[in-house]
């Protein structure tokens, strides 16, 4: 017999961007004045840990993108942020290992006080810093790479 799950129970058995294609929401906090918060992926990250990520979320079930993001931002920095900005969205093929993945991106710009922000998952994020753009540690996250690589007209603006 087939069994019926709703949108819960399937993301307690399957995972996004491997068993479907998964829906993120990265996002690049700023102060409007071309400083900008990254963290360093821990050991309990999902995916790439021990290479620096400016942040990002999965999309729930029934949830608008804009506030979507909203919500990665506050549950990851502790504070509230203001959509600058929508990058386009566009495709994240990896590979991870031997295991492809397929991700699509909606990238935000967000003004934060980054004054203000901490890490609030210590389980998932390390270190923290504050950065400019031309100055990010390395290695970065694989999609920061490709984002960054595809849209460099809009991160010129913020910097």
């Amino acid at each position: 017999s087939i069994k019926c799950y709703n949108a819960n129970r399937m993301a307690e058995i399957l995972k996004p961007g491997i068993d479907y294609i998964g829906m993120t929401t990265p996002f690049y906090c700023n102060d409007g004045k071309g400083n900008f918060l990254i963290h360093k992926r821990g050991k309990n990250a999902r995916d790439e840990q021990g290479v620096w990520d400016f942040g990002g979320g999965q999309i729930d079930f029934g949830e608008k993108i804009e506030d979507a993001v909203l919500r990665e931002v506050l549950e990851e920095w502790g504070v509230k942020g203001i959509i600058q900005e929508q990058l386009p969205a566009h495709s994240m093929l990896r590979t991870l290992g031997n295991v492809k993945t397929h991700w699509i991106a909606i990238p935000f710009f967000v003004k934060v006080d980054v004054r203000n922000a901490k890490i609030m998952e210590p389980n998932k994020f390390g270190e923290m810093k504050i950065v400019r753009l031309n100055l990010l540690p390395t290695p970065s996250h694989s999609g920061v790479q490709q984002t960054m690589a595809i849209f460099p007209e809009y991160f010129a603006k913020y910097r």
